[in-house]
């Protein structure tokens, strides 16, 4: 009695599931597997970013977003007003987008040169906390030991 023999009504005769048929048992072709088996094989050959993972991102929820608003935004709203404290609404940024067409005196935390540009073409002024702090800074007195 042979080894075929004793194999006679096994499916795979003790080779596996697709062993020693056709193209089986070869972990795919090409770059199949690339990100489980041949992970390896494929950064060595293609550079580290082809596979996995790499770098960092910070979670969005630790990432600190301020509020802003566009120069236009603030003109619709309080165009009538002649000072308005962007801070005690919520905001923390002005933004350059849209156009202003009357005066407007506006505090807020900080903002960006476009959107100062436009207030100040328009009659108006943009009174950042980045000044004050600048301002405070300066005129404190140096202590002499």
């Amino acid at each position: 009695m042979g080894r075929t023999y004793k194999f006679r009504g096994s499916r795979y005769h003790g080779h596996g599931k697709k062993a020693r048929r056709g193209a089986g048992k070869r972990g795919g072709r090409g770059k199949a597997g690339a990100f489980k088996h041949r992970k390896m094989w494929i950064r060595k050959t293609f550079g580290k970013r082809y596979a996995g993972k790499y770098g960092f991102k910070r979670h969005p929820s630790l990432t600190i977003r301020p509020e802003t608003i566009n120069v236009g935004e603030v003109a619709e709203r309080w165009s009538d007003a002649g000072e308005v404290d962007l801070s005690e609404h919520g905001y923390e940024k002005l933004l350059g987008g849209g156009n202003i067409g009357s005066a407007i005196k506006i505090a807020v935390k900080t903002a960006v040169p476009s959107a100062i540009e436009k207030v100040e073409a328009a009659g108006g002024s943009v009174e950042t906390a980045e000044e004050t702090f600048e301002e405070t800074t300066e005129t404190e007195p140096e202590e002499e030991g």
